[in-house]
């Protein structure tokens, strides 16, 4: 049984639209399962170029311990 896919209705620009339909055709695919990949690979770099919470967090102790240190470092 196949994935469950879920309709919906936007826009967009009709040269992305359009580059869309050849790499489909070009690689032989659906042009659905090439919108779905670009729009997994879009969520993915969104994700991953925010620094996760926890990073940040250590990221602000470690100024806050070593305030001074950077300060001297930096002249």
């Amino acid at each position: 049984m196949g994935a469950v896919r879920e309709k919906f209705s936007s826009q967009a620009a009709p040269d992305v639209l359009a580059a869309l339909r050849q790499i489909a055709e070009s690689q032989g695919r659906q042009f659905q399962a090439v919108l779905d990949e670009a729009l997994r690979d879009y969520i993915d770099r969104q994700q991953k170029e925010r620094p996760r919470r926890h990073v940040m967090a250590a990221f602000a102790a470690s100024l806050d311990e070593f305030d001074s240190l950077y300060r001297e470092l930096a002249k």
